[in-house]
């Protein structure tokens, strides 16, 4: 099989505009030059060269996520960023993770060129750069949940004194980039691992087939520093969190008994607006995707390096990097769509858009007014 790429079969044998439309007949990477097949591993020759039409078909997927990812982390970046009543700590972190998802969003125009060439574009200085904006956005994005989930067990937790500041977290937002580097930066160089084409040859990641101790080292060091560590945080810090409110719903009960009223809080009967609820839906949202898009990128990795690889097909391994791009479009809608102030921001700026929602500072003082009467009642 190894001959058709240097004598029968090839772009040096058939021109681009001269191939049949019986694309089957031809292998993955016949339409990659002689001078740059090293880039393409054994594996991958082993399946037929995907049809045009799923080629089309994944750049118009990668379209409208591309579109939807600009939209929608566009508006989260300029409304955080220009409203002073967003302008706090922890909002940073919700747009550190816009900017993460868009600079995953860039990679997009480079997979739609390459879905039409059919190939990686550029070949090897191609595969790097968008391998390297993968790797950067996706391990940055990993990482900055993690530190909103710490955040959040903070903020809610020791409302008092455990709110992060704003040097604080500047600090916390250079270490999320500081944290994405090292597996961004050493597979660029070569200095450890490399990054290499995928599934239809048209997307690049980090080397998971090449059968050596030193491959398999790096895939076993980057599962735990892009996801293992990140997925343990956010579990241990939304488990404390979970602890934290369940205490503080049993005080609030407690003393609500004590002062013989039904409670202290206004609406408290509106199960969909309970403290607990909210926080719960997000922080299982938020898990959920975080499990849902990395998840599959996870274990296609560990198979290649340590699995069975025969079920490592193109399209099974061009699903992950579709998972993760989804997510990234619609990530830091979890935290901003639950946002009060943010829809309410929405709703003034966009009101084409249909939020509806009451003014943040209007509904706490009504909440405050209802509360304080409740009090004199029991007073009385």
């Amino acid at each position: 099989m190894a001959s058709n790429y240097t004598t029968g079969i090839g772009p040096m044998a058939y021109p681009l505009k001269m191939v049949s439309q019986e694309v089957v007949e031809h292998m993955l990477g016949w339409n990659i030059p002689e001078e740059h097949q090293g880039m393409v591993h054994e594996h991958w020759r082993n399946f037929p060269a995907v049809n045009k039409y799923w080629h089309y078909c994944l750049a118009l997927i990668y379209t409208m996520l591309m579109v939807t990812s600009v939209t929608g982390n566009g508006i989260v970046i300029w409304i955080f960023s220009t409203s002073k009543s967003l302008r706090s700590p922890s909002n940073m972190f919700v747009v550190n993770l816009a900017f993460f998802d868009l600079m995953m969003m860039m990679e997009m125009p480079l997979l739609i060129i390459n879905s039409f060439f059919q190939r990686m574009v550029g070949f090897q200085l191609g595969c790097d750069v968008y391998a390297i904006l993968g790797s950067l956005s996706g391990i940055g994005g990993a990482i900055t949940n993690a530190v909103i989930a710490f955040d959040r067990y903070k903020t809610i937790s020791c409302p008092l004194d455990g709110r992060i500041n704003k040097v604080q977290a500047s600090l916390l937002i250079a270490f999320t980039w500081f944290w994405a580097m090292p597996f961004t930066v050493l597979p660029a160089l070569r200095v450890w691992g490399k990054f290499v084409p995928e599934g239809f040859l048209t997307t690049c990641s980090f080397d998971y087939f090449t059968d050596d101790q030193d491959t398999k080292v790096f895939v076993a060091a980057i599962f735990a520093w892009s996801y293992a560590i990140p997925m343990s945080l956010i579990c241990f810090f939304y488990s404390q969190l979970f602890s934290a409110v369940r205490h503080h719903e049993r005080m609030l009960s407690d003393q609500a008994k004590k002062m013989n009223v039904k409670s202290l809080a206004a609406n408290k009967d509106d199960a969909g607006k309970s403290v607990e609820i909210r926080i719960a839906k997000v922080a299982f949202t938020i898990f959920f995707l975080f499990v849902c898009g990395w998840t599959p990128y996870a274990i296609v990795a560990m198979t290649g390096a340590f699995g069975d690889r025969s079920l490592l097909t193109p399209v099974a391994t061009m699903i992950p990097a579709v998972c993760c791009k989804i997510v990234s479009c619609i990530d830091p809608w979890v935290y901003a769509i639950n946002h009060p102030r943010y829809r309410a921001e929405l709703q003034k700026r966009l009101p084409w858009m249909g939020v509806r929602e009451a003014d943040p500072d209007a509904v706490s003082n009504t909440t405050s007014v209802a509360t304080a009467a409740q009090s004199q009642q029991a007073d009385a």
